[in-house]
């Protein structure tokens, strides 16, 4: 069996479950997002929400972040995990006072999407 023959099994088997566009793009912009967050951590308005948020701002980051490497590799617990994650976002922001309606679509097509693919999913 020649390498190219090789290589061309292991791609088929590695790649039955091949990423949709839609899930590559919010990934593409959730990796964007978090790196944009991050500046904002230390920035002076986070500062005025309370102590608090800062922290809960670095931690939303990261979560984010994990959520979106787990749905660039098609998992599942990824979708779960964001599903959660935007729960908590929405109480905290019903907390504070700031729920805006903006804060629940968004992340609802994106929820929406995972969802959709989650047969796609390991």
């Amino acid at each position: 069996m020649g390498q190219q023959e090789i290589l061309d099994q292991t791609n088929e088997a590695g790649n039955n479950k091949k990423r949709p566009t839609a899930i590559t793009v919010i990934c593409v912009l959730g990796f964007i997002g978090a790196a944009f967050t991050i500046p904002m951590i230390f920035s002076d308005i986070a500062g005025q929400v309370g102590s608090w948020y800062p922290p809960y701002l670095g931690l939303s980051a990261v979560i984010g972040l994990v959520c979106m490497l787990g749905l660039w590799k098609m998992k599942k617990w990824a979708a779960y995990m964001y599903t959660g994650f935007v729960a908590l976002n929405q109480i905290v922001l019903l907390a504070m006072g700031v729920w805006n309606i903006m804060a629940l679509i968004i992340p609802g097509i994106v929820i929406g999407i995972a969802l959709a693919h989650i047969n796609k999913m390991d």
